[in-house]
């Protein structure tokens, strides 16, 4: 798949957030690569055989300060390209994993843990292509 083809999904499944998730992503960049750094799969402690779909870098909402002035660094959801295309079989399966991963990183940014993300996921609607 295309870089630019695989930015569209995943711009698509961002649109397609609820807007009351949509309300707290002014300070989150999400960005496309192909695979995460060694740094980063040093950060969530990887494995050489393992892959990476997606990387959320940033201070969840639930764990910001009230205080008005302390302004956060925008959060950064990175979508990796190429374990995906690895893990998938099919076009319509690439999507599915797409949307699943955005709405994982985001549910990181939400302060959630990884039963609730699990739960989310299960629930959440895509319309299919």
């Amino acid at each position: 798949m295309t870089r630019q083809a695989f930015e569209q999904i995943v711009e698509e499944a961002l649109a397609a957030l609820p807007s009351e998730f949509q309300e707290h992503m002014e300070n989150v960049l999400v960005m496309v690569e192909d695979r995460a750094s060694c740094k980063q799969r040093e950060a969530v402690g990887l494995e050489k055989d393992e892959d990476l779909f997606g990387l959320y870098e940033g201070v969840a909402i639930t764990r910001r300060s009230v205080n008005e002035t302390d302004i956060p660094r925008p959060a950064r959801i990175w979508i990796f390209q190429e374990p995906i295309e690895r893990h998938c079989s099919s076009r319509k399966e690439m999507i599915r994993e797409i949307q699943d991963t955005v709405v994982h990183e985001i549910g990181h940014h939400f302060g959630l843990d990884e039963d609730e993300i699990g739960a989310i996921e299960d629930e959440y609607e895509y319309d299919d292509e």
